[in-house]
């Protein structure tokens, strides 16, 4: 039986306030992957957890956090700012690259709103974003510029019975000129709750890194 994953709840400073996150690393991980949340959601999101979980499994370290505070997430408006978002997103990315990790390549994971942060961020970063994944996410919220001049990688995952969120997605990857794939879960809802469904979308995830970071 290999070493368990090494956990470690971190604070990210970010001005005055901190942000608290969940630092996941596996023995002898390849990458890691930070998630970009959704509105109204956290680190303590179950489906995203899940996710992070399977990555783990699959020797890619996750960093969870959460990119608003709880003040903040009490305003629906904040939950929307993709500006102030992506800011944080790329403040806790910052803040990975100067810990021991630094050696390692980054990804983002994003669901919902947090997608379109993730794609605003890694256009921005000074950091290089080697590989991308949305999940249930709103890349159309990233502004057609953002998704122009993206060069990660991007794996889009929908489901099929998302059909509002799905169109919108294909809009947003008719924009990307970076390598790019759109998968659809079959029977999911925007949610992926249906059974199998989840499961899904890690495998996906698992694939779309290792094959964008294991030699990145």
């Amino acid at each position: 039986m290999g070493s368990p994953t090494a956990r470690e709840e971190v604070l990210i400073q970010n001005g005055s306030a901190g942000l608290p996150g969940m630092l996941a690393l596996p023995p002898g991980a390849f990458a890691v992957v930070l998630f970009a949340h959704g509105s109204g959601s956290s680190r303590h999101s179950p489906r995203n957890r899940y996710v992070a979980a399977e990555l783990n499994r699959a020797g890619i370290g996750t960093l969870l956090m959460d990119l608003l505070t709880p003040q903040e997430d009490a305003v629906p408006a904040t939950r929307f700012d993709i500006d102030l978002l992506a800011a944080r997103l790329s403040r806790a990315t910052a803040w990975l690259a100067a810990q021991p990790a630094a050696a390692l390549p980054f990804g983002y994971f994003g669901a919902s709103t947090g997608a379109a942060a993730a794609i605003r961020a890694a256009c921005t970063s000074p950091i290089p974003i080697r590989a991308l994944v949305s999940r249930g996410g709103r890349p159309d919220m990233a502004r057609p510029d953002a998704l122009a001049a993206l060069l990660a990688p991007t794996l889009f995952i929908v489901g099929g019975l998302d059909t509002t969120v799905l169109e919108q997605n294909r809009a947003a990857f008719a924009l990307l000129r970076c390598p790019k794939e759109l998968a659809i879960v079959p029977g999911a809802t925007h949610l992926f709750e249906e059974p199998g469904t989840l499961e899904a979308v890690a495998r996906l995830a698992a694939q779309w890194f290792e094959r964008h970071l294991r030699n990145a």
